[in-house]
């Protein structure tokens, strides 16, 4: 622990950060619901796509959402189920599945995302106001 003392300002600045990121993560979970997702696979579905070609595999989805890996293995079960994305065989280790997303889940996640940049840039002024608040 720091040798600097925390202030009131500083309890109160983290407690406000942390409602802002709640916030935003409760506009996350009704934007996703509204589309028939729950937060996970929203989250598993934006890893997938953010991961480019041939990257995407079960353990990435397990690190990128904190999950297990047999946990990450029932959410992609789910979401293939869904018609959201498919498995490939990746061809330098037969093992190994590589994930990708349907034109369906691509064309979701497009919607999606689109409503979340907008919100970030319009938290965006109030994020960086309080991450200054930080200091050094």
């Amino acid at each position: 622990m720091g040798t600097d003392e925390l202030t009131d300002n500083d309890y109160a600045m983290l407690a406000n950060f942390r409602f802002r990121l709640r916030q935003f993560l409760a506009f996350s979970e009704s934007r996703a619901g509204e589309q028939g997702l729950t937060p996970q696979q929203h989250q598993a579905l934006l890893a997938i796509r953010a991961a480019g070609p041939d990257c995407a595999t079960i353990g990435y989805v397990a690190e990128r959402l904190m999950v297990k890996p047999h946990s990450a293995s029932g959410l992609v079960d789910r979401l293939e189920a869904l018609g959201l994305l498919t498995r490939h065989t990746a061809p330098d280790d037969r093992r190994q599945a590589r994930l990708a997303l349907t034109e369906t889940a691509r064309t979701l996640l497009d919607r999606l995302s689109h409503t979340h940049r907008e919100e970030l840039r319009r938290l965006r002024p109030m994020l960086l106001d309080l991450l200054m608040g930080l200091g050094e």
